[in-house]
């Protein structure tokens, strides 16, 4: 009988235990889920092609789940901050992109080390301090990230 005391014993501790991890997971802090999904594109290539293709990504994902039910940023560091020029070649696409809700960023260290200012940008084009720390922060926020 003894036997059947000491396993009984040691069942409803591993019981307990298991009951305590179960409740201790469930009161694990977890990061709040966004309302709307988001999307980061990244766009790091100083080439028409590639920011054409970033903002048909932008502009269908918009248009697939609902401008107003999703969120979009493309966010421009390296060279793909050229596109970002008041003279680009896809500048007339950025405003469009920014009238219709996508909120595209620029790098602050690459414009300081391309020695650009605000204003030699696309009006209405925001500046970040790091696109890299940018893109890692919608990423850890539960954004999607896109590299097109």
């Amino acid at each position: 009988m003894h036997k059947h005391h000491v396993w009984t014993r040691a069942f409803l501790r591993s019981v307990f235990v298991g009951l305590a991890l179960l409740a201790f997971a469930g009161c694990a802090q977890q990061a709040p889920k966004p309302e709307k999904p988001g999307f980061v594109i990244q766009v790091s290539d100083n080439d028409p092609a590639k920011w054409n293709l970033a903002l048909n990504n932008a502009k269908n994902v918009q248009k697939d789940l609902g401008a107003d039910k999703a969120e979009v940023e493309i966010v421009a560091y390296g060279p793909g901050l050229n596109m970002l020029k008041a003279e680009s070649e896809v500048a007339n696409r950025i405003q469009d992109a920014l009238k219709d809700g996508v909120k595209v960023v620029a790098c602050g260290n690459t414009m300081k080390g391309m020695k650009l200012e605000k204003a030699d940008l696309v009006p209405g084009v925001a500046v970040v301090k790091a696109g890299v720390l940018e893109i890692g922060e919608k990423q850890r926020a539960g954004w999607t990230y896109i590299r097109p």
